[in-house]
């Protein structure tokens, strides 16, 4: 349980920041693994080769998912829905590539003997690595508040609803589709160098296209844009799996059946906004009050 918990979290720190990016900004995204991948490998490379630890890589992994974010996230702009849904794709198959290819990433066999995280000398491990994901997952959550109530986020939203009448209204597209890029993807870092430093070995296959479409399906399934969705996606598909093993092996059609099924029922997931649980709750949360 302590295991599934930790991935769980794990996973949610890097669907928060896919959220950023297609919840505030509206910019569909169906590569953020790679991004996921990119903080994984370069935690790992920076504790193998370099013999840094999780706390000193950190800052670095950071600024190189976001500078790696914004550069990507240049030619992601130029196009829109569809286009850029398959842009997208592609820098997922072309990030996965190269750490599956080049010598300097592994190759095939990928990165191991990645250290665990230490605290003041003491190996965090088990309830301890947990408690240290749940840390994280808090402070992302907390960045994301704070930007929601931020004038870049009601940028991110006139953008997000429409374009051209954002722009006629002095907002630069460009600014905060990238900035919601770098955001996202400096998440996604973080994200990937917990699971780098939880698994101890990592390989391309880890963060291949099934897994965007995994992310994506939880973000879509907790409700896009809303600061708690992610979380809630992320905790029910992170379970069923564990729930329902026998079916595993059909979790990609599975995802893909309930991603219909939420954009035919319930478009803005189950907290977003006309959800079924929202028409629940806040009747009584006014009661409440």
């Amino acid at each position: 349980m302590i295991t599934i918990g930790t991935l769980i979290a794990i996973q949610a720190i890097a669907v928060c920041g896919l959220n950023v990016i297609v919840g505030y900004a509206g910019q569909i995204s169906l590569g953020h693994a790679a991004f996921f991948g990119i903080g994984a490998y370069t935690a790992a490379l920076f504790a193998t080769k370099a013999g840094l630890s999780f706390w000193a890589s950190l800052p670095i992994v950071i600024a190189i998912s976001a500078l790696i974010g914004l550069l990507l996230g240049l030619p992601s702009i130029r196009v829109r829905e569809d286009f850029l849904a398959i842009t997208t794709i592609g820098i997922n198959f072309i990030v996965e590539a190269i750490f599956r290819y080049v010598p300097f990433f592994g190759g095939a066999l990928g990165i191991g003997g990645i250290p665990k995280i230490a605290f003041y000398g003491v190996r965090l491990k088990g309830i301890s690595f947990f408690i240290l994901c749940l840390v994280f997952l808090f402070l992302v959550i907390g960045l994301c508040y704070w930007l929601k109530k931020s004038w870049a986020s009601l940028a991110c939203y006139a953008i997000r609803e429409e374009e051209q009448a954002a722009s006629t209204l002095g907002i630069s597209p460009v600014k905060f589709k990238l900035l919601a890029f770098v955001i996202g993807t400096a998440i996604a870092g973080i994200g990937g160098s917990l699971y780098a430093h939880y698994m101890q070995f990592i390989s391309a296959g880890d963060f291949s296209f099934p897994i965007s479409v995994g992310f994506l399906s939880m973000l879509v399934l907790g409700g896009m844009g809303t600061l708690w969705g992610p979380v809630l996606g992320t905790l029910i598909l992170g379970i069923l799996p564990e729930i329902f093993r026998p079916l595993v092996d059909y979790r990609i059609l599975l995802y893909t059946i309930l991603l219909l099924i939420m954009i035919r029922f319930q478009p803005g997931g189950l907290l977003g906004e006309g959800s079924a649980m929202r028409r629940i709750f806040e009747p009584l949360l006014r009661v409440k009050r």
